[in-house]
């Protein structure tokens, strides 16, 4: 079991925090939208040694710094990269949950060269559909209203949670509880600021915003991994198998009690799947170059 260490670099002058565990090949974990770096620590206590593991708290959440700025997928895909550089470090696995799907993605497509493997866990970015919640936290003049109900009403539901998670759509028990304490985290001005202009690049009121099925042909020669929980109420198992069918050779591995975290409801199962897909594969060797041909072949044309 390697030791879980909490570290922070500076970056561009923000601060940064990730937590880092083990040593050898890079996996680096990105948490979802209201999240930190926390979420994946029950997993990267169950991980066998052998590999070096980064969950940074993206900017805007967490730990890290919560400046004025880009909270775009590009911009968080970029932060991955500018802190991997900065701990020197050049390929990864790269293991993205719920929004950290949607940024591992453009990861691998902005930096095919630094990317070996990419892991997608309960992602964003597959399709249209995402729960109510997030779709009404989009709405114009949100971050007004959550001024108020973060440290109130949410605090109210947390105790009623088998309640407000019915009415919302979410799973009794470690769905409800992370998404409530992901919004009672948003009690900071700063915080707010930064969880709308990241929801709002990915979301709007009709559902996910982003979608990257239409270029799901260049990981064709990117080993994958696809894990979902069968009952996930924020983004249904259908885009998994979407995903699974429109990326030949990924592999799918479902967790049929599990919802929206399966990482966190089943960390030990899902570090030995994860650990099985890395000593079965070999690292990815995407450039530049290959990308471009594949860009310039293009993907079957769709309807």
């Amino acid at each position: 079991m390697p030791e879980i260490t909490e570290q922070e670099r500076t970056l561009h002058g923000h601060r940064v925090r990730y937590l880092q565990a083990g040593t050898g090949p890079v996996v680096v974990l990105i948490h979802g939208i209201t999240s930190s770096a926390d979420t994946w620590a029950a997993a990267m206590a169950a991980a066998p040694d052998g590999r070096t593991l980064i969950a940074p708290d993206l900017m805007g959440h967490g730990g890290s710094a919560k400046p004025r700025g880009d909270y775009s997928l590009g911009a968080f895909a970029s932060g991955i990269r500018d802190l991997l550089a900065a701990l020197g470090h050049d390929r990864v696995t790269v293991v993205g949950h719920s929004l950290g799907g949607g940024i591992a993605m453009q990861f691998a497509y902005q930096f095919p060269e630094r990317t070996e493997r990419l892991v997608l866990v309960s992602s964003g970015g597959l399709g249209r559909e995402v729960s109510l919640l997030l779709r009404a936290a989009a709405l114009p003049g949100s971050e007004l209203a959550l001024r108020f109900l973060a440290p109130r009403w949410l605090g109210r539901a947390a105790g009623g949670v088998g309640w407000a998670g019915s009415r919302i759509g979410l799973k009794p028990g470690r769905d409800v509880g992370e998404m409530f304490q992901g919004f009672l985290s948003l009690s900071d001005r700063e915080t707010r600021a930064a969880f709308v202009q990241s929801l709002r690049a990915v979301v709007d009121t009709g559902g996910q915003r982003v979608n990257g099925h239409d270029r799901l042909y260049l990981a064709a020669g990117l080993p994958t991994l696809l894990v979902w929980g069968e009952r996930d109420p924020v983004i249904p198992v259908d885009h998994a198998h979407g995903a699974h069918a429109a990326m030949p050779g990924s592999r799918l591995e479902l967790f049929p009690d599990a919802g929206h975290f399966p990482h966190m409801e089943e960390p030990e199962r899902f570090a030995a799947v994860l650990e099985a897909f890395l000593a079965e594969t070999e690292p990815g060797r995407l450039d530049a170059a290959t990308l471009r041909e594949q860009i310039r072949e293009g993907a079957p044309l769709v309807a």
